[in-house]
């Protein structure tokens, strides 16, 4: 035996492949009204759903089952403008002068510009801090694949918003320690995503973009 190893039987879920391929295709029609969206209601989500939608991302699995993340929801009026003030005052400096041609080119065809005010007409904002390592009885405890775990929580965290009837945005202004300066979180926490998420506003428009197909996306080895 391993040391230090427990197990419990798993229960795994059955379905004869017809209720299998209706379960995959009504998920994958779900999944595919998601859109990133930038027009909010400021009509406040309730704790109790947003509580089970971090529950839901805290069931990501993990590098040696670290969970090395951490979930901020920021709701609170003035920390929500001081985190667009300064998300703007970086989103300009991106925007003039700190991004490559290229790389403005490919996002104008989206419409976005330094300015952020959804950061303010969101009712909620949540922001995933990464964790390089924890503290243990005043020890550091190194984490592992760290990025490739709160890459995959996030994920999750998008599918709960999106099956609750919500929507987000995921905004990664850089560089964003000004997240772990507002939120006063400790040294071993680094900010990983900012999302926006709540009701979507009366009206709202997004890009017309399209997803790749699956002969872009999808190689078989038969």
């Amino acid at each position: 035996m391993i040391e230090n190893y427990k197990s419990i039987q798993y229960e795994a879920l059955h379905f004869d492949e017809k209720v299998m391929l209706k379960r995959a295709e009504e998920f994958f029609h779900l999944m595919n009204h998601r859109r990133s969206v930038r027009s909010f209601s400021s009509r406040a989500v309730p704790e109790k759903i947003i509580e089970n939608l971090i529950k839901t991302a805290n069931t990501s699995p993990s590098g040696a089952n670290k969970q090395p993340w951490i979930f901020c929801v920021i709701t609170n009026p003035e920390l929500k403008r001081k985190i667009r003030i300064a998300a703007e005052e970086e989103e300009y400096k991106a925007y003039h002068g700190g991004m490559s041609e290229d790389w403005k080119k490919d996002l104008s065809y989206l419409g976005t510009d330094w300015k952020k005010e959804f950061l303010e007409i969101a009712p909620a904002l949540i922001v995933v801090f990464r964790k390089p390592y924890d503290i243990v009885n005043g020890q550091k405890r190194k984490n592992y694949y760290v990025q490739e775990s709160v890459g995959l929580a996030c994920g999750m965290l998008l599918v709960a918003i999106h099956n609750a009837g919500l929507v987000s945005l995921t905004h990664t202004p850089s560089p964003m320690n000004f997240l772990q300066e507002i939120l006063a979180r400790p040294e071993n926490e680094k900010p990983f995503l900012l999302i926006p998420f709540g009701y979507p506003d009366e009206k709202v428009f997004v890009p017309d973009i399209h997803r790749k197909n699956m002969e872009q996306v999808l190689n078989w080895y038969k």
